[in-house]
């Protein structure tokens, strides 16, 4: 808690009318929970993409600038002016940031199910959780088996159920294989970890033999270096193998869509029974749920006409299952955190450290194999 015992400290972004950008810490009230809701003592979040989408909004962090105080430190950049209309909806609103974390239940209303929490670690997919309180709907919360940490539990959504999404859309849709982008991230471990126990054959895309080693070492078949002068012809031979039709690419601009599209045309004709003028009849797919490549997504079409390019979000996907499927994945993301789900840190951070330009550098840069913690009651 901050400066009093009524009051906790949470991490906001505005993004101002005159187009600056504003990261600080603001003093807020410790809610009591209501008849069904409990109150969090937030001890673990990590920096996901997702989150920094919010955090730092259009704002060109190269121009970002540090002030205010150690304890209450306050970060502003420019957001260029070409790119206000696409923040018109946010404008001089300070919001909450974080989209999910863990901690331990110190206050519940008097429902049986918010008093069954009391004193539990859980896990909350609730956004505003850079703060060092939560309140919440105990049916929000995901209560982890006894012995997990709120560090083990602190990704137990986004990345989990993402990865999990992944498999249950190529279910849904008819594909029968994958292909995963910065497949080395903790998420792309995790899809690996889901696919083998599954029985489902994966192709991985990587940038460095590091992230090849590493996926290797736990078990994936098919990696493929997309540095090596060999990636065109590795990609197809694996998805001629695999027969892999639908593609996650976490990079979004760039060629590598494009890339592996033709790929799966290839691979597609390669066991075609007769030829066709017009390309491959199978529907190849790629979503872009990701966007660690800036720069344009570029095409050579050359993949034929049964093709398919889209954005792929996890609340979309979440709702279109429904809440029953969904508590299933829950339910499984719980059971196998510390083995098929379990994520791993490099760095820990206070709200005040997140604040400091080296680590807005830093985690900004979304490295994969970075991944930041942070850690609101440090």
């Amino acid at each position: 808690m901050s400066q009093s015992s009524k009051t906790a400290l949470q991490l906001r972004s505005t993004i101002t009318s005159k187009g600056v950008l504003e990261l600080n810490l603001v003093d807020v009230d410790i809610p009591e929970p209501g008849p069904d809701e409990v109150l969090v003592r937030v001890e673990a979040s990590p920096i996901n993409p997702s989150d920094l989408g919010l955090l730092f909004g259009a704002a060109d962090m190269s121009t970002a600038k540090a002030s205010g105080s150690s304890d209450y430190p306050v970060i502003t950049a420019q957001v260029p002016e070409a790119l206000m209309p696409g923040m018109a909806a946010r404008l001089d609103q300070s919001m909450p940031v974080g989209n999910e974390g863990a901690g331990q239940v110190i206050k519940a209303g008097e429902s049986n199910e918010a008093q069954a929490l009391m004193g539990r670690i859980v896990a909350v997919l609730g956004g505003a959780m850079y703060a060092q309180y939560r309140c919440l709907k105990a049916r929000d919360c995901l209560l982890l088996p006894e012995g997990t940490t709120a560090a083990e539990g602190a990704s137990c959504f986004v990345n989990p159920l993402t990865a999990l999404g992944m498999v249950e859309t190529m279910k849904l849709e008819g594909h029968t294989a994958l292909v995963h982008t910065a497949a080395g991230s903790n998420l792309g471990q995790m899809l690996n970890k889901i696919c083998i126990k599954d029985g489902v054959q994966l192709v991985n895309i990587v940038r460095k033999e590091a992230q090849e080693e590493l996926l290797r070492d736990l078990g994936a078949t098919y990696v493929c270096n997309s540095s090596s002068d060999s990636f065109m012809q590795d990609l197809i031979a694996a998805l001629t193998e695999t027969n892999a039709t639908l593609a996650f690419d976490a990079t979004g601009g760039g060629k590598l869509a494009g890339q592996i599209l033709t790929a799966m045309e290839v691979a597609a004709n390669a066991n075609a029974k007769e030829y066709s003028r017009y390309g491959s009849t199978v529907h190849k797919q790629v979503y872009i749920y990701g966007g660690l490549d800036r720069s344009p997504t570029q095409f050579n079409r050359n993949f034929g006409m049964a093709w398919g390019v889209g954005g792929w979000l996890l609340p979309p996907f979440l709702q279109r299952i429904g809440m029953e499927a969904t508590q299933k994945l829950r339910l499984r993301v719980a059971a196998e955190i510390k083995t098929t789900f379990s994520s791993t840190y490099t760095h820990e951070s206070s709200l005040a450290d997140i604040l400091r330009l080296d680590s807005v550098a830093a985690y900004g840069k979304m490295a994969t194999g970075e991944k930041y913690l942070v850690t609101p009651n440090s």
